[in-house]
C-alpha cells in the first residue's frame, strides 16, 4: 500500500499506483511547461502557485477516471493540465478578492506583486489552458466552456447573495456546485471521456465529481474555523475575516433566526462585525469553534460524501473505484 495525492490517498494495487504516479509528474512537467513565459517575471509569477505545491486533486481524479478506459491515451494528461491550469487561476483570482495574505503555505501573489499582478497573471493562465484545451477537440473546449461559465456564475451569485425568500443554505450550495463542483466534475468527465471509457461511465463520474466538489468545498469551511494555517497553507478566519458566508455560519445565522438564544444573537453580532480587529477575530473563531453549527456543517460534509460514494455503485469492482471510494473518506476525515 502506498501513499499518494491528496490526503494520503492509498492506492493498493501496484499497477493503478505507477499509472497515477506517471500521469501526475507528466502532469507537473506539464504544468511547468504551460507557465513559461518569453518574459522572465511573467514565468515568475505564473509558476508561483505551481511551485508552492498543492494537492493536485483534479489532476488525480482526472488519472484515476481514465482507468475506465485506456489510461494512456493521449488526451487524459493534457486534460489534467487544463484542469490545474484553470484552478490555479481562480486562485489567484479568489485571493484578490478575499484580501488574502497566504496561500499553500507561501505569501499569495497579490501579498507579493500586487492586484493587477495577481488579477492578469490568473489571466494568463486561462489563456494557457485554453491553448492547451485548443488541442483536444471542440467537445472539450465546449464542456470547459461550460464548466468556465458555471464558476463564474457561482462567484457572483456568492458575491450578490441570495434573493429575497430563498434560503441562504440553499443558495450556497448552488454557489458550491458552480464555484467548485464544476471543475472538480469536469476532471473525472476528463478522464473518463479522454480514456474511451463508454458514455455511462462518464456521465457517472461526472455526477461524482459535482458532488465530492461540493463535499470538498465544504470540508475546506470546515478548515477556514477549525485548523491553524499549518494544517491548511492558509491563514485561518480568512473567509471569516472578509465576511464571506461560508457554511458553518450560514448554520449559525439560521439558529439564532430560528430559536433567539442570546448567546446566538450575540455571535452573530460578532461575525457580522469589524473583524479586522485581531481580537475580535480571534474570538469569534474561538466561539465558532465551540458551536453546534461547526458541527452541523460537518455533517453536511459528510452528506455530499457519502452522495458521491452512491453514485459509484454502478461502475465495475476494481482498484480505481476502491480509491474513488476512498477519497470520498478522505474529504470527510479533512473536516474533522
Amino acid at each position: 500500500m502506498t501513499v499518494v495525492g491528496p490526503f494520503g490517498l492509498s492506492v493498493r494495487d501496484q499497477a493503478l499506483e505507477a499509472d497515477v504516479q506517471t500521469g501526475l509528474a507528466a502532469v507537473e512537467a506539464g504544468l511547468l511547461d504551460a507557465t513559461k513565459s518569453d518574459v522572465p517575471f511573467i514565468t515568475e509569477a505564473a509558476q508561483h502557485l505551481v511551485l508552492a505545491g498543492g494537492k493536485r486533486f483534479r489532476p488525480l481524479l482526472v488519472m484515476l477516471a481514465a482507468q475506465f478506459g485506456d489510461p494512456y491515451a493521449p488526451g487524459v494528461v493534457p486534460s489534467a493540465v487544463v484542469v490545474e491550469l484553470t484552478h490555479l487561476a481562480t486562485l489567484y483570482h479568489d485571493d484578490v478578492m478575499d484580501e488574502a495574505d497566504v496561500r499553500r503555505g507561501v505569501d499569495s501573489a497579490n501579498t507579493r506583486w500586487g492586484n493587477s499582478i495577481a488579477v492578469l497573471t490568473g489571466d494568463f493562465l486561462f489563456a494557457r489552458a485554453s491553448h492547451t484545451l485548443a488541442d483536444l477537440g471542440p467537445e472539450a473546449v465546449r464542456i470547459q466552456s461550460e464548466a468556465f461559465e458555471r464558476l463564474v456564475t457561482g462567484q457572483i451569485l456568492e458575491t450578490a447573495g441570495p434573493t429575497d425568500g430563498r434560503d441562504p443554505v440553499d443558495h450556497y450550495l448552488d454557489v458550491l456546485g458552480g464555484k467548485t463542483g464544476s471543475l472538480v466534475a469536469v476532471s473525472c468527465r476528463f478522464g473518463a471521456m479522454m480514456s474511451g471509457a463508454d458514455d455511462s461511465v462518464v456521465d457517472t463520474l461526472t455526477q461524482y465529481g459535482e458532488r465530492l466538489g461540493v463535499a470538498f468545498q465544504l470540508a475546506d469551511d470546515v478548515l477556514d474555523i477549525a485548523s491553524d494555517s499549518h494544517e491548511s497553507g492558509k491563514t485561518p478566519g480568512t473567509d471569516l475575516r472578509e465576511g464571506i458566508p461560508t457554511l458553518p455560519v450560514l448554520h449559525l445565522r439560521a439558529a439564532a433566526a430560528a430559536h433567539g438564544r442570546p448567546e446566538d444573537v450575540e455571535l452573530v453580532a460578532l461575525v457580522d462585525g469589524d473583524l479586522t480587529d485581531d481580537d475580535r477575530h480571534a474570538e469569534a473563531l474561538r466561539r465558532l469553534r465551540a458551536h453546534p453549527a461547526l458541527e452541523q456543517a460537518r455533517r453536511d460534509t459528510v452528506r455530499y460524501a457519502e452522495e458521491a460514494r452512491a453514485m459509484l455503485a454502478p461502475l465495475p469492482d476494481g482498484y480505481a473505484k476502491a480509491a474513488l471510494a476512498e477519497l470520498c473518506d478522505a474529504v470527510v476525515h479533512r473536516a474533522g
